[in-house]
């Protein structure tokens, strides 16, 4: 199976979850069954060598550090872009989703008369609280209404300047068809901002695909699915929107010539680098571009089909019991599972590391996950 191909059935396909066990070599060994991939990824082999790596530069390359340092970030960019399919220069790095959205919302303020955003009821709470200090009226899709449904945001973006969809609902596992619902905002004279922190590096993302129906900026972090660690955040931006933004957190890496120095002589950086601001975070990037290199080479495809297999044969053992989506189409990498709090504990001293929100258990499982796995959990799940 390739990187792009993911079955469209449960039926015996099994997504060979046997050969693909081998991905398993890509992560540190761990001695535990790791089913958080939602809240902070597994590393991935090699990951304490690039940060040995950085400290080498630190202690014996000082007075060049900043040109391999900044080198490295570009390779953040280019193969976070390559992941993405997106240009690399539409990339800047932000130390987390609620830093990128922050800089975003206040670039674009000064275009509208009583600036107004969107939001669902389900977004996690982060970006919430940026919207009520962004300076924008904040208005706010029903945490009961049908996110997926293209004619509830359509009800709700009269009279909306930004809005904000949420691709994956990290409390209900819910992905949401971002190309089907973009058309309504771009019918309403809305900027659309996509918040992919729960999707990226196990759902498939095209960006040519999602600026193509009317998406003008995503924000995302490589803490979670990518195994990037966190505080490598980030913010693309589309070509017709950039023009139009206008930062004002900015630094001497957000101009168009840092090296420049020039105190009377600010110009902002032709690219989304003009949303980087002053010095920058670099060994979360570092470490990012390199696990992200291995999500690449996996591929997010294979990713997802052995996802959407183990989480099929999760939903064929526990029926009901799964409350997040049981249609592919609208499933994300996030099983939500009736269970009280006290499974927690429970599972854990067991060894499978699972985590609790209000609906239930979350279990995420990635390539390092096997059937056995799965088997195991429902067993004590079970008992």
């Amino acid at each position: 199976m390739t990187g792009s191909q993911v079955p469209t059935s449960g039926g015996g396909e099994r997504n060979d979850i046997d050969s693909v066990e081998r991905l398993a070599e890509h992560f540190v060994e761990h001695d535990r069954t790791y089913l958080l991939s939602h809240s902070i990824g597994l590393p991935v082999v090699g990951s304490r060598e690039v940060a040995a790596r950085y400290f080498d530069t630190w202690e014996h390359h000082t007075a060049d550090a900043w040109p391999r340092w900044l080198e490295g970030i570009e390779g953040f960019r280019s193969t976070l872009a390559r992941l993405l399919g997106a240009d690399a220069t539409a990339i800047c790095p932000q130390s987390n989703v609620s830093s990128g959205l922050t800089k975003l919302l206040d670039s674009v303020r000064h275009e509208f008369d009583t600036p107004t955003v969107l939001i669902s009821e389900n977004a996690f709470p982060s970006l919430g609280f940026v919207c009520e200090r962004s300076g924008y009226r904040v208005r706010f899709v029903p945490e009961t209404a049908d996110v997926c449904d293209p004619e509830v945001w359509r009800e709700h973006l009269r009279g909306v300047d930004v809005a904000i969809i949420t691709h994956v609902h990290s409390n209900t596992g819910v992905c949401v068809p971002v190309p089907d619902i973009a058309p309504a905002g771009r019918d309403a004279g809305a900027l659309l901002v996509v918040d992919v922190a729960q999707s990226v590096g196990v759902v498939p993302i095209d960006l040519v695909a999602w600026e193509r129906s009317g998406v003008d900026a995503v924000v995302g972090s490589c803490v979670k699915w990518p195994s990037g660690g966190p505080g490598a955040g980030w913010l693309w931006v589309s070509e017709p929107l950039l023009p139009r933004c206008r930062p004002t957190d900015v630094g001497w890496f957000s101009h168009a010539a840092p090296f420049e120095f020039d105190i009377h002589d600010y110009r902002d950086a032709p690219d989304a680098l003009r949303f980087w601001g002053g010095s920058p975070t670099v060994l979360p990037f570092l470490v990012a571009a390199h696990s992200l290199a291995t999500i690449d080479s996996i591929g997010v495809g294979t990713i997802r089909a052995h996802n959407l297999a183990l989480t099929d044969h999760l939903v064929e053992m526990l029926g009901e019991r799964v409350t997040s989506p049981h249609d592919r189409a609208r499933r994300s990498g996030t099983a939500i599972v009736r269970a009280d709090v006290a499974e927690v504990d429970r599972l854990a001293s067991h060894g499978i590391d699972v985590d609790h929100r209000a609906n239930g258990i979350r279990v995420s499982p990635h390539v390092h996950t096997t059937r056995r796995d799965v088997d195991a959990l429902v067993d004590l799940l079970a008992d």
